[in-house]
Order: C-alpha cells, then structure tokens, then sequence
C-alpha cells in the first residue's frame, strides 16, 4: 500500500504548505492534523506526514480518543519510511487503545492493526497467524453488526448490503494469506493441510467472485499435486478480471499477478502466463522478475514445441518463439544490472537460459539480440532537472 508518487511540483507544494501549517497545533485541531498528515502520506511528502501525524498525538495525548488515530497513521507513515522496527512498535501501541478492534474505524478501530503486525512479524508462523486472527474476528464481528443492522433497518439495503461485501472480501484475503503461511512458514505442522482446506473453502464461501480466492486455491491444490484441478482454478481466477481495464479495481494488484505468473509456468500454461506478463510489462517495464518470467515461460514453450510436446502456435517455430525469450531475458539482465536487482539466483538463471538460448540458435546479429530501449528514467530525470 505504498503511496501513490506526487503527480507534479505544486500538488507537493501544497502538500508541504498543509504540512507548514499543521505543524502549529494551537491552530489547527488534531483531526484536522491526521486528515493533512493523511494528505502528505497519499502524495508522498512523507517526512511532512511524519511531522505532522507526531503533532497530532502529542495534541491528542496518550488517552485521547483518536490515539489509535494517530498511532496507526504513524506506523503506516513509518513503513513507508522503512524504518520497520518503529512502524511495529506504532501498530503494537495502537492495539492497546483497540485490543480485539471493535473502535469505529474513523479513530482506527477494526482489524487494520492487526493485519499489518501480520505482515511486519519478526517471527513469521505462528506470530503472523495469530495477528490474521485477531484481524479476522474484528472482521466478522464488523460483518455481523451490519447484518444485524440490515435486518433492523433494511431503508438502506443496497449500501448496506454492499459495504458487508467489501468486508466478506476482506475476510476472505485474510484467510487466504493465512493460508498461504501454512504453505509456507508452517507447512511442517501435521494439520497444515487440513487447514489449508478449511481455510479456502471459506474464503470461496464468502467471496467467489475475488479472483485472489481462486489463486490461493490453485496454489494449495499445487501443493497437493492435485495439477488439473490448479489449472481451472487458475483459469477462474483470471476470468474474473483479464477482460478489465489495468484500472479497475477487480483486477489483481501488480505483486499478486506475478506470483500469478508463476503458478501459470508451474502447471504449464506458458502461453496464458505469457499473456499476463505482457500486460505487467506494459504496466512498469522496470519489473526485473516479470522481464524473467516472460523469457522463462517463452523458453519452457519453445523447448515444449521442439520436443513435439505442444503444437506451436500458428506461423511460428520453436526458433521464433525462442528468439523472443532471447530478447526478454536480455532485457532482464540489463535491468538487474542498471538498478542493482538483489535477487542474484533470478540473474543466474536468466543467464542460464540466455546461454542456453544462443548455444542452440547459434551465432546471432547484433540486432536480433537488442533490448528494448528503456527511456523512462531518462524521462523522470528530465522532469526532476526542470
């Protein structure tokens, strides 16, 4: 949930002249101060927000009812930051003002906290799981209240019913990364399994409709060797969204969709994990892994059609199709090196293939082995120069 990148030089003007202003808290109130600090942090200005969420809860005071307010914007400002240790110590403040979250959200009630203790645990396993839970339960009490609401006032049914949807997808997220720990972190437990199971087949109860559902479930039934049933979980999960804008706000964020990609190579839908990495591409072309998978999987068809395992696709060769993977996984590797990618297995392997590649299609021009030309940094440079 980072936040989103100042559009221009004036609307982070702004953004510090609110700073300038709220920091001076005899003149401004403190909800007014969290709501400028909230501003800063959505258009980046996150010193500014640091600043200003600090004077807030010295305003609000340790008691004060938007204390938990405060703490969580902290902890969130924080993580941006990347000063992880700090955000954790905030969240775990703010659990004390909200210990099971049924606050109202407005002064950060709920299970918010909860959720991001999860995800910035120190111990992983069982800490992680234990904070999804504390999460889930202010969930279903949250959905609960407003059935019970719905039922008492029903005027409003429409708003109501949609607002207990949006929670019903946040609960079934949650489980789903619980889920994904005891494929992970806890996979060793005798149980694991058995959780696995109970924990998606509650999540597609209450939203058949997320696609992030489906891909949990592809992912366990991988674990279980259970292929065929993984690829039409897959296939669900994408019907979802492939046909939406990048836009919309049903379609998978970025992360989620190239662990998407993997799961597609891993069952051997190298074409579909193709299609979806083309559609990253054009949405940050600075993606190093996606650069890789898309070579990766344009590598794995290639060599499927020279084994005559595959038919090729129309009008191309295994050759053609290798070619492509040549110039994707070059692609690659000149970016890893331009921003320093970390992940030094990815570079071997890309390398690997590549190698691979030219060995096997032999001697080859310099402009069948071109990258595409990257200007977006020389762009963003631009733009900070004027």
């Amino acid at each position: 949930m980072a936040p989103t990148k100042p559009k221009n030089k004036s609307q982070k003007d702004k953004a510090k002249a609110r700073a300038r202003g709220a920091a001076q808290p005899s003149n401004v109130n403190a909800r007014e101060l969290l709501n400028n600090a909230s501003a800063m942090l959505e258009v980046g200005d996150i010193e500014n927000a640091a600043q200003t969420a600090k004077n807030a809860y010295k305003a609000i005071g340790e008691d004060g009812k938007l204390a938990g307010a405060a703490l969580s914007l902290l902890g969130h400002i924080y993580v941006e930051l990347g000063e992880i240790d700090a955000a954790r110590q905030f969240f775990l403040a703010a659990v004390k003002t909200d210990e099971d979250g049924t606050l109202p959200e407005d002064v950060a009630g709920g299970p918010e906290k909860f959720l991001w203790l999860a995800q910035l645990s120190e111990e992983g396993g069982q800490d992680s799981v234990s904070w999804y839970d504390r999460g889930a339960s202010a969930l279903r009490l949250q959905i609960q209240t407003l059935s019970d609401e719905l039922e008492k006032r029903p005027h409003g049914k429409e708003q109501q019913e949609a607002l207990i949807t949006e929670k019903k997808r946040r609960l079934a997220a949650i489980l789903c990364a619980v889920a994904e720990v005891y494929m992970t972190d806890l996979s060793w437990e005798e149980d694991a399994e058995q959780r696995c199971e109970a924990l998606i087949t509650e999540a597609i109860m209450l939203a058949p409709e997320l696609a992030d559902t489906w891909q949990t479930v592809a992912n366990v039934r991988i674990s279980q060797t259970r292929v065929d049933e993984a690829k039409e979980a897959l296939r669900r999960s994408m019907a979802l969204w492939e046909h939406l804008d990048p836009e919309d706000p049903n379609v998978p964020q970025f992360p989620t969709r190239v662990s998407l990609v993997r799961l597609l190579i891993e069952v051997g839908l190298e074409e579909k994990a193709i299609d979806v990495a083309e559609r990253l591409i054009i949405e940050d072309d600075h993606a190093v892994e996606v650069w890789y998978l898309s070579g990766y999987g344009r590598y794995l068809l290639g060599e499927k059609i020279k084994k005559g395992e595959s038919p090729a696709p129309e009008g191309e060769t295994w050759q053609d199709i290798w070619r492509y993977s040549r110039k994707y996984l070059a692609q690659c590797l000149q970016t890893y090196a331009a921003i320093e990618y970390e992940d030094e297995r990815l570079g071997a392997h890309a390398q690997e293939l590549l190698d691979s590649i030219r060995g096997e299609l032999g001697v080859i021009g310099a402009e069948d082995d071109e990258v595409w030309e990257d200007t977006d940094v020389e762009e963003d440079e631009d733009e900070e120069m004027n």
